[in-house]
């Protein structure tokens, strides 16, 4: 059978991860080399102390003469010294060069974080995004050049003392190294151990990560509902199970370390026994027994503590995996190689035969047509959870569709750079995400090349102007996290000044104003309204009062498209779903029969 080398390396998980990160060390190799270099001496210098202890033993000990090596002391103390001010230069460059590693990990962790599709994180919580985008890019690169430096250390500092040990007696040697063998066997299970307790206990850390988020941003909700005691109790309860699994990973490997005691005693007590029978014999000299109980005590004794770097080495090439798994995720919206170039909406969107599932078994939008107009607001109603929002998500590719087909000025958005297509449709949420900074810092996001004037004059089409004057610092007020500062209609007047300065030619509107009061609601209407000139729009709205105005209103119950004209017309549908949804609204009860205008508006 012949043997693939490069199939046993690709198969080899230390040959596998480090050549992983190659790329990560390649622009600061010879730094790194260099932190790697010392390690050499550094290892080989622990022989030095074991050999001169043979003519030392010799001369002094069983000579009984005074004419030993003066020397012999102050080399052990110099060889010393320099072995401390080399571990001091290594520690300095593994630190220098672990840093640039991580920040470079993290660095295309981000990115990727960023570019990912948006369905990632419908399934992907806060803390769980944490702990792999960031701890886990810690661990793997702490661990890749501690382990490393550990390791050519140890394995400098091995050959350096099997060489003495050699020197002194090949007999002895050889009885060494076959305990040697015996004694680390177990490690080669440590992987097999841990696998499937770390990653029960990464996912006990994703959840402590998010209760810590959730605390975080939730705190108001905590408080108002009197959650206090609910949150420790889970939060305990998770602690719990940590605690339980680190305790079985203990379990699991902490058998390891006695082992090796055990089997390691074993071998200095065969050692002992055939030293001094070949002492007894004249094959080797008691100087010759000294150096090497000395160098295999120096060579057994860190062993006797592996069990715990191999455990952090597991860990840390588990971390590595993870990492890749994230690098090396296929992107789901896959861009063409030469993108069509969008200069413009002329000719409007067309939905063709539009069907979406989240997965492959529920398909939430069913074979929607749609043709909208440039210029033409159409508004999207129908029942909560229909499939209004997923519909619009399409457009911006947050999702690709499953079948079918939607297109800007006959050209399938598939066709284009995200990019590109991103750049030419604004949305403003329900909830908008505002962050951490000033007024003017989030509004400049639809545009970061925006004039002075051309801020002023969003602030004024977004019906902000008077609360701007209002605050002493005005557009350079700091608003918090998630403009936590301000109130609900105000962050979403901000939102609109953000989608002002981008000036899209397409706008989607996702429920923009449900969540308001009705002065505030009445406020940010008048922005949208600014917002909407001159531009195709898309409006989805529970509150129907908002949508009367539209060109078309299009009804989608469960998936489907059910209804499609003006106000008007759908209204003169007989037992039609947008008359009834209408009536709901605004039909008074029966005993106000009479009354002309609308009893209450039902969100």
């Amino acid at each position: 059978m012949k043997l693939d080398l490069k199939q046993v390396l690709n198969k080899n998980q230390f040959v596998v991860n480090y050549r992983r990160m190659w790329p990560f060390v390649k622009p600061f190799w010879p730094i790194a080399l260099l932190s790697l270099l010392i390690c050499i001496p550094v290892g080989s210098l622990d022989a030095v102390i074991a050999l001169f202890l043979k003519p030392y033993t010799d001369i002094v000990v069983v000579g009984k003469s005074m004419e030993s090596p003066w020397y012999i002391p102050l080399l052990i103390v110099g060889f010393t010294t320099v072995q401390g001010l080399l571990n001091f230069g290594g520690a300095y460059l593994n630190a220098w060069v672990g840093g640039k590693l991580t920040m470079g990990l993290k660095s295309r962790l981000y990115k990727k974080l960023v570019e990912i599709e948006p369905s990632f994180f419908d399934k992907t919580t806060s803390g769980e995004v944490l702990f792999r985008f960031n701890s886990d890019a810690e661990l793997a690169c702490s661990g890749l050049l501690g382990n490393l430096k550990s390791f050519l250390t140890r394995i400098c500092s091995s050959i350096a003392l099997i060489g003495v040990l050699f020197y002194n007696s090949w007999q002895l040697s050889i009885l060494a190294i076959v305990i040697l063998v015996v004694a680390v066997a177990p490690l080669t299970k440590v992987k097999k151990l841990l696998k499937s307790l770390v990653s029960r206990n990464n996912t006990c850390m994703f959840q402590l990560n998010t209760t810590y988020n959730e605390t975080f941003s939730g705190n108001r909700t905590i408080a108002a509902y009197n959650l206090q005691e609910r949150q420790k109790e889970r939060f305990n309860g998770l602690l719990d199970d940590v605690f339980t699994l680190t305790v079985a990973m203990t379990r699991r490997t902490a058998w390891i370390t006695p082992f090796m005691h055990f089997v390691i005693s074993i071998g200095l007590g065969l050692a002992i026994a055939l030293g001094s029978w070949l002492i007894v014999q004249g094959s080797i000299s008691a100087g010759n027994f000294v150096s090497f109980i000395t160098a295999l005590l120096m060579l057994y004794t860190p062993l006797k503590n592996i069990t715990n770097v191999a455990v952090s080495v597991q860990q840390s090439f588990l971390a590595i995996e993870r990492v890749f798994s994230l690098l090396e995720r296929p992107c789901v919206l896959l861009e063409k190689e030469h993108p069509a170039e969008l200069s413009g909406v002329k000719k409007g969107v067309t939905f063709e035969h539009v069907s979406f599932c989240y997965n492959k078994h529920v398909e939430v939008l069913h074979d929607i047509n749609l043709d909208v107009r440039v210029g033409e607001m159409l508004a999207l109603v129908g029942n909560s959870g229909g499939g209004k929002s997923t519909l619009v998500s399409l457009l911006p590719r947050f999702y690709d569709v499953t079948r079918g087909s939607i297109k800007v000025d006959g050209v399938d958005v598939r066709d284009f750079a995200l990019n590109d297509l991103r750049q030419h449709i604004a949305m403003v949420f329900q909830d908008n995400f505002l962050f951490d900074g000033t007024i003017k810092e989030n509004i400049l996001l639809g545009n970061p090349a925006a004039t002075d004037e051309d801020i002023k004059k969003a602030l004024h089409n977004a019906c902000l102007s008077d609360f701007i004057d209002s605050l002493e610092k005005g557009v350079e007020t700091y608003i918090g996290e998630r403009g936590i500062l301000l109130s609900g209609g105000q962050k979403q007047r901000v939102a609109i000044a953000r989608a002002f300065l981008k000036n899209a030619p397409i706008v989607i509107l996702d429920e923009a104003t449900s969540a308001l009061d009705n002065k505030s609601e009445e406020i940010v209407q008048r922005a949208i309204d600014n917002l909407m000139k001159d531009k195709t729009v898309f409006v989805i709205a529970h509150r129907l009062s908002t949508v009367k105005n539209a060109n078309r209103i299009a009804v989608i119950n469960e998936g489907r498209l059910v209804e499609l004209g003006s106000h008007e017309e759908l209204m003169a549908i007989p037992n039609g779903q947008y008359r009834t949804l209408y009536n709901m609204q605004f039909k008074a009860p029966a005993h106000h029969a009479k009354e002309e205008k609308p009893a209450a508006e039902v969100a």
